[in-house]
């Protein structure tokens, strides 16, 4: 089988859909299919000249294809997403040309190559694939406000890849086929979470912490990702306010009596951060890193007490997400608390995570809370984590999905 993955995505990116596509890209390879990764010429001042294959520590054994577009990222900073509407169209007037010229034969005008699959996770790429192929599988991440512009173009996908439930759910709703739909959610990759016995020594939290230049003396309370409203990281910073040291005058009022914290921020644009950094400037227990190499995280999970997964309901992309985070901790061992939402129950629930109320820090604070005193419950939550997620890998994922495409 050859597999054309297209994405209209910097590659490398601070993002977490870059962790997923190389994986994915790598993992499809894995399973004897022959890939190509159609990407754009899209500017990252910040990982130029980075070796995508190096960054994201997958093996060199697909291949890259970038196509020539304009990239008006002096658009960056305008409201109302106008920087990737414009980027957007420019790319799908490549795509056209790159498929006009160069990928004439590979499906519609040659028949008999019926291996052949084009694979995207932009759903705005659909009507320029599908005047080349009849083979176009489309892996939902989100689903965008005008649905029933897309329906004629997801009624003519080959299949579709939902990452959640609640995805699959809504497409039904709209009169596509349920057995056209697979349900796969995102991935992780075990074995950078396989630390050596020795590692798990004693001392081994405060070597790491050393080595990341983390306090010792202090409980981590950790989250990683980016710095989104809709992630919920307004709510876990008003929770870090109660367990600020208060003044002699406040300390009656304080709701948790757990001062020797740290919440430890990871992810976010340089853009974002700084405005984030602006919000906690008050806060004397939060420590704000950035973005950091996916190759790191794992090391950085090892250094948390607690990981954090505080999405908020208030937003229609909480409704479709798999947050790759999720998997991540999972795999690290350490207890999670998540926000209760039908998308995150589908993989977490009460045997496996502390779930606490979505937008609401009095709860979220409770819940870390609950976890400082209870090393019994934390043990427990964190070994059914570590055994779930084995079945969350994304080899086990490509294997379902090209078994369900072909």
């Amino acid at each position: 089988m050859k597999l054309f993955y297209f994405a209209n995505s910097r590659i490398p990116t601070e993002k977490a859909h870059g962790i997923q596509i190389m994986n994915m890209a790598e993992s499809f390879a894995q399973n004897d299919a022959v890939v190509t990764l159609i990407l754009p010429t899209r500017k990252n001042s910040p990982f130029k000249n980075t070796d995508p294959f190096e960054y994201y520590g997958v093996e060199k054994i697909f291949k890259i294809k970038k196509i020539f577009c304009p990239d008006p990222n002096f658009l960056m900073h305008l409201p109302d997403g106008i920087y990737i509407k414009v980027q957007s169209f420019f790319f799908i007037i490549g795509l056209y040309f790159y498929l006009l010229f160069h990928c004439r034969g590979v499906l519609q005008y040659a028949p008999a190559r019926n291996d052949n699959i084009f694979y995207t996770r932009d759903e705005y790429l659909l009507p320029v694939l599908q005047k080349f192929s009849n083979r176009v599988v489309w892996e939902a991440h989100t689903l965008p406000k005008n649905k029933k512009h897309y329906l004629k173009y997801w009624q003519r996908c080959h299949k579709i890849i939902a990452i959640t439930k609640g995805i699959k759910d809504e497409l039904v709703n709209l009169g596509l086929d349920a057995e056209k739909i697979l349900i796969a959610p995102d991935g992780v990759n075990i074995k950078n979470f396989q630390f050596p016995i020795s590692n798990f020594q004693i001392n081994y939290k405060s070597q790491i912490r050393k080595k990341l230049s983390l306090p010792i003396d202090k409980k981590n309370i950790m989250y990683t990702g980016h710095l989104y409203a809709w992630k919920g990281v307004d709510t876990l910073l008003d929770a870090a306010r109660f367990f600020v040291i208060p003044s002699e005058a406040e300390r009656s009022r304080g709701i948790y009596k757990n001062f020797d914290l740290l919440f430890v921020f990871l992810g976010g644009t340089e853009y974002d951060v700084k405005n984030f950094q602006e919000k906690a400037k008050d806060l004397s227990n939060v420590l704000i890193l950035g973005h950091k190499p996916p190759n790191e995280i794992p090391e950085y999970l090892q250094a948390a007490d607690i990981l954090i997964l505080p999405n908020s309901k208030n937003d229609e992309k909480s409704n479709w997400t798999s947050p790759l985070k999720m998997f991540e901790y999972m795999a690290s061992g350490k207890p999670i608390i998540a926000s209760d939402l039908p998308v995150i129950r589908e993989i977490l629930n009460e045997n496996n995570a502390i779930l606490i109320e979505p937008d609401n820090a009095e709860s979220l604070g409770s819940g870390i809370n609950t976890a400082l005193q209870n090393q019994e419950l934390c043990d427990k939550i964190s070994a059914q984590a570590s055994q779930d997620v084995q079945n969350y890998t994304w080899q086990k994922r490509t294997e379902k999905i090209i078994t369900f495409i072909k």
